[in-house]
């Protein structure tokens, strides 16, 4: 019995020792780390983790700047200058009064979106110091994560004006958030920048559609522009355009080079955005993978199947819906065809401008311009479609033009049945077999309406045509004719002059090259002339737009939430 008293109290006296040597930390031993699911703890740890959780910025990104989510991309267009509801009506911005409030959901959708993107960037970063990354990987991770902050506070900003700066990450509810002033949020995007573009990869040492040092220069050039810092502009636009291995491709190229076509048409061609299938001009360009988990496109399916690309069903008119003279279906079986006749399984909810179509061409809309005989490639016929021809057989009309035979129910307020458009929002005979009805005629199921390739984000003519932007700025013409005139060459078009450098003219070389590729409403909104675009050029939108529409208003939910600080409305919105 006295041997069992004294191995035990040996044994008491060996645990209390251990426990005073180890010095419990008391807040250690009762935190929580889940072993059984993913949780910030156990999931910030590998560089694969950090790998995985940059992935699903570029999914969130890939997300919203796609047709047709919420109408999130849908406003990068809508009642803009170049585009305008085709179906006349209040939603999809049909009536900013109606549409552009406190309480609306589309004004809420953009906020909540791009800020989750900036509290996904935060938490990476914030928890990179507790991480087992090397300093390499951390550098690395940490100028990929501060640039998809920049790129969201590039929306916020442009499209809120003050708007509240995070840097950290948040991990408890907060109702106290203030507005931060425009100034500080574009620095912040410039410091952000800067530490991107000293730290990641060339773009070709990436895979496609990651970050890299160009994408990083590009957005200082165009926030030195915002802030009146024109010589920094230029100098970060010049990485890009001299310093970064990118150029305009010039000779025919990709999957359909071989068949008629040019080199602008090409482009947009499916398997031709990439830089590793021999496009050099491409900066950042949206990933999309057909029939696989996650790629945000799908062969057949229903309506919901290309929901993550659908620019042919949001631009391209609702032909398939058109009549002939003679009421039969204009097109052959009333389907939509992969042709460049009829632009796919189109809807007309998008529908171009007569500036687009017709005023930065210097075409008259009351003439006929069917064949248009400019020089300027961009408005061939392969690249905007001015002419519909009958398909069905059946009707007497067979293979003569809408314009010559208006169609039975093309009529005033149902003009989204047919109007020119740009063939780069959709893949003419390169739809996938399962959307097709009949692949002979390349007639389309009704499931179709996706635009079956990858998408620019960005592409070099549109930082030359920054760089041409400063120059103006700073009232250096010869210069900024120069680089309009890198493009133009391209295009066949004839040549600017420095007379002619303005302003207006850059925003007209932005519409010849990146219209429904770059976001116009923040390009405009960023020069602060979008009301005075939209009433000079937008037929739907010009009469009802209001000087406070130059930004969205908070959203009304946001206001109320923080209740513990005061949280201002921007002016002009109840």
């Amino acid at each position: 019995m006295k041997n069992i008293l004294i191995k035990y109290r040996l044994l008491y006296i060996l645990m209390a020792t251990i426990l005073m040597v180890s010095s419990c930390n008391e807040d250690e031993f009762l935190e929580e780390v889940p072993l059984d699911f993913f949780s910030p703890e156990n999931s910030f740890v590998t560089f694969q983790h950090y790998q995985s959780a940059l992935t699903g910025l570029y999914a969130r990104v890939r997300q919203m700047q796609s047709v047709e989510n919420n109408g999130l991309h849908e406003c990068d267009f809508l009642a803009t200058d170049i585009a305008y509801n085709g179906r006349l009506d209040a939603n999809r911005i049909g009536d900013y009064n109606a549409v552009i409030t406190p309480q609306s959901g589309l004004v809420r959708s953009h906020w909540v979106s791009w800020y989750k993107v900036v509290s996904d960037a935060n938490t990476i970063i914030s928890r990179l110091p507790e991480s087992r990354l090397t300093a390499e990987q951390r550098s690395l991770v940490q100028a990929e994560a501060k640039l998809f902050r920049a790129w969201a506070y590039r929306f916020l900003v442009y499209l809120y004006g003050d708007v509240p700066l995070q840097l950290e990450e948040v991990t408890s509810p907060r109702f106290d958030f203030v507005r931060t002033s425009k100034e500080t949020i574009l620095r912040q995007i410039i410091e952000d920048s800067q530490e991107a573009a000293a730290n990641l990869p060339a773009i070709d040492q990436v895979a496609n559609g990651k970050l890299s040092k160009p994408v990083a220069y590009h957005l200082l050039a165009e926030t030195y522009i915002a802030l009146g810092e024109y010589d920094n502009a230029i100098a970060a636009a010049n990485e890009v355009i001299n310093n970064s291995g990118l150029a305009l491709m010039t000779e025919r190229f990709g999957s359909l080079r071989t068949q008629p076509g040019d080199v602008y048409w090409d482009l947009f061609r499916v398997n031709n955005q990439n830089r590793s299938q021999g496009n050099t001009e491409g900066i950042w360009v949206i990933q999309y993978e057909l029939d696989v988990l996650g790629g945000g496109l799908e062969s057949a399916g229903g309506v919901g199947a290309a929901r993550l690309n659908r620019l042919e069903r949001c631009v391209a008119p609702s032909n398939n819906s058109l009549q002939s003279p003679d009421n039969r279906p204009a097109l052959l079986n009333g389907l939509g065809a992969s042709t460049l006749n009829a632009g796919g399984r189109g809807a007309g909810f998008i529908q171009p401008t007569e500036y687009y179509l017709y005023d930065v061409w210097g075409l008259n809309p009351n003439e006929d311009n069917r064949i248009v005989n400019s020089p300027d490639i961009r408005t061939s016929s392969y690249n905007i479609v001015r002419d519909f021809i009958f398909s069905d057989p059946r009707s007497a009309f067979f293979g003569l033009s809408i314009l010559d035979h208006p169609g039975a129910n093309w009529r005033p307020g149902q003009f989204w049945r047919w109007y020119p458009f740009p063939s780069k929002i959709t893949t003419p005979g390169q739809h996938p077999e399962g959307l097709m009805e009949n692949p002979a005629d390349l007639t389309l199921r009704a499931t179709a309406g996706g635009t079956y390739r990858d998408m620019y984000y960005i592409r070099l003519p549109e930082t030359i045509l920054l760089r041409a932007e400063a120059y103006v700025r700073k009232g250096d013409f010869p210069n900024a004719a120069n680089d309009v005139n890198i493009i133009r060459a391209r295009a066949n078009a004839v040549p600017a002059t420095p007379a002619e450098m303005n302003i207006d003219y850059i925003l007209d070389e932005r519409a010849r090259e990146l219209t429904f590729e770059e976001s116009r409403r923040i390009t405009l909104a960023r020069m602060g002339l979008l009301v005075e675009r939209v009433r000079k050029y937008n037929p739907l939108n010009g009469p009802q737009i209001q000087n406070h529409h130059s930004v969205f208003p908070v959203p009304f939910s946001e206001i109320e939430a923080n209740k513990d600080a005061e949280f201002r409305q921007n002016p002009g919105y109840n």
